[in-house]
C-alpha cells in the first residue's frame, strides 16, 4: 500500500499476531473499566445504606444482594463456644483473623457477627483467646458478606476438631451442619463503636481494591493496544525510493 512517498507492506506473520492480540488487549481494558464500575456501585451503595436508620435483622432478607451494607439491628446471645477465626485478613501489613461469632436469636437460629480484626499470635498453633460476654446483647451494624477467594482450597468451616475453628473462607451450609442450628447466610459488621469487639474501620470490600487500581489497570492495557498498533505500522512502513 503507497500512501504518498511511503509504503506500507506488512508482513503476513505480523498482521495475523496483530489481529489476534489487539482485541484481547482491548477486551481487557473494557474488562477493568466494567470492574472499576462495579466496584464504583458498590462504593455507593454502602454509602447510602450506611446512613439508613436501621431495621432489625428479622425484617430482611439477608440473602437479597440488594440488602448488602444495609444497617441492622439484632437481639440475641453469643455462642462464644463456637467462633471462626476467618483466616488472611491482613491489616497494616500485619497478618491476623476476622473474629466471627454466631449470635443466636429468638427464632432458634443464628447470624455470625464480624467482631472485628484480631492480630496472628506467635503461631498458628497459638490461637487467641476470645472473650465473649454471656449475657443477652443488642447488636447494631451492617450486612454483608466475607470476602471469599477465587479458588476455594480447604474447608469453609475449619478443618480442625476444636474451637475457634481457623477457616479460609465462611460455608454457612457446612459451619450450620457443624453447629447443629440455621445459619443466615449473611453476617453482621459489628459497628466501630460497640463494644465486645476488636479493631474494626469498615469498608467496601471489593477482593483486592477499589475501583481506582482497576482505571488505572484499565489505561494500561489500552497503552499496551497502542503500542501495538504504533509498533506494527512502524515496522512495516518505509519512505518509497525516489524515481529516477
Amino acid at each position: 500500500m503507497r500512501l504518498g512517498s511511503w509504503i506500507f507492506q506488512p508482513s503476513r506473520a505480523a498482521t495475523l499476531a496483530t489481529l489476534l492480540l489487539l482485541p484481547v488487549l482491548l477486551a481487557l481494558g473494557f474488562w477493568q473499566l466494567d470492574r472499576a464500575r462495579q466496584k464504583a456501585e458498590l462504593q455507593a451503595a454502602f454509602a447510602a445504606r450506611s446512613e439508613q436508620s436501621p431495621m432489625p435483622v428479622a425484617e430482611v432478607d439477608v440473602a437479597d444482594p440488594a440488602s448488602r451494607y444495609r444497617r441492622v439491628v439484632a437481639s440475641g446471645h453469643y455462642d462464644g463456644a463456637h467462633q471462626v477465626l476467618l483466616d488472611n485478613q491482613v491489616r497494616a501489613g500485619q497478618p491476623g483473623y476476622h473474629v466471627l461469632t454466631p449470635l443466636r436469636l429468638a427464632d432458634g437460629g443464628a447470624i455470625l457477627v464480624n467482631r472485628g480484626w484480631i492480630a496472628l499470635g506467635e503461631s498458628r498453633q497459638a490461637l487467641p483467646d476470645l472473650a465473649t460476654p454471656t449475657e443477652t446483647v443488642m447488636v447494631s451494624g451492617w450486612l454483608g458478606q466475607p470476602a471469599n477467594p477465587g479458588l476455594r482450597l480447604g474447608d469453609g468451616a475449619g478443618d480442625a476438631p476444636r474451637w475457634p475453628r481457623v477457616a479460609p473462607y465462611v460455608d454457612y451450609e457446612r459451619l450450620a451442619a457443624i453447629l447443629g442450628y440455621p445459619l443466615r447466610p449473611a453476617l453482621i459488621l459489628l459497628e466501630p463503636e460497640a463494644s465486645h469487639g476488636y479493631e474494626r474501620d469498615w469498608q467496601p470490600r471489593f477482593g483486592g481494591f477499589g475501583p481506582e487500581r482497576h482505571r488505572g489497570y484499565a489505561v494500561q492495557w489500552f497503552a499496551l493496544a497502542a503500542t501495538l498498533v504504533i509498533l506494527y505500522l512502524a515496522a512495516h512502513t518505509r519512505r518509497s525510493p525516489p524515481s529516477e
